[in-house]
Parts: structure tokens; C-alpha cells; sequence
């Protein structure tokens, strides 16, 4: 039973910092290729930042490429999300996603999510 579970959401002040976490169990391999999505209210998911599986290689949204910065540590089975500089527009739920093919050019689709973390920037 493979399970991906988010931490680190929250409320904060716009310019302020957070950063969140997601591990993997089961039978997910942390190896796969990981990403971090979002979605606020009455808006389609948007893709945040997603990683190969070796940690190589990151492609990140236009919105967000100067200001996080995605990661992960194997050994771990888990992926971060260090979000600086945070704005208004950056509130969103944020989800995970794991067991996706790795490519450079376009969001590939994922095999498992996680169940979300809010957050709330406030200005």
C-alpha cells in the first residue's frame, strides 16, 4: 500500500518562508520522479517544481522559478519544497506526486498523490 504524506503547510505573512515535506511508504521506490503541485480554489492544478529520480535534474513554473527550490533525499524516500518570498497569490492547497516518468519539457502524469497541505499567505 503505497501512501505520500505533506507537512509544513501553514499561514504566514507575505515575504515569509515555509517549507514543506513529503515522504513516501509502501511500495513506492524513492527513486521515482517527484513533483510538487497546487490548486486554489476555483483554479485548475498547477505544476510547482518536479525532479528526476536521481535528483539530477528540476524543471519549476514560471510563477514560483526564482523563489522555491525543490529537493530530496533518497535515503529518506522524501521531497522538499522551500518556498521563499512568499506572495498573496501563492495560497493554495499544495499536493505531491510520485511514480512519474521523468521528463524535461512537460508535466508527466503521476501514479500516486498525497493528500495536501494548505497554505496561506496573508498581505
Amino acid at each position: 500500500q503505497a501512501q505520500l504524506v505533506e507537512s509544513g503547510g501553514g499561514s504566514v505573512q507575505a515575504g515569509g518562508s515555509l517549507r514543506l515535506s513529503c515522504t513516501a511508504s509502501g511500495v513506492i521506490s524513492g527513486a521515482t520522479s517527484m513533483a510538487w503541485f497546487r490548486q486554489a480554489p476555483g483554479k485548475e492544478r498547477e505544476g510547482v517544481a518536479r525532479m528526476s529520480p536521481g535528483g539530477g535534474f528540476v524543471r519549476y513554473g514560471d510563477s514560483v522559478r526564482d523563489r522555491f527550490t525543490i529537493s530530496r533525499d533518497n535515503g529518506k524516500n522524501t521531497v522538499y519544497l522551500q518556498m521563499n518570498s512568499l506572495k498573496a497569490e501563492d495560497t493554495a492547497m499544495y499536493y505531491c506526486a510520485a511514480g512519474g516518468a521523468w521528463s524535461s519539457s512537460r508535466w508527466p502524469e503521476y501514479r500516486y498523490w498525497g493528500q495536501g497541505t494548505q497554505v496561506t499567505v496573508s498581505s
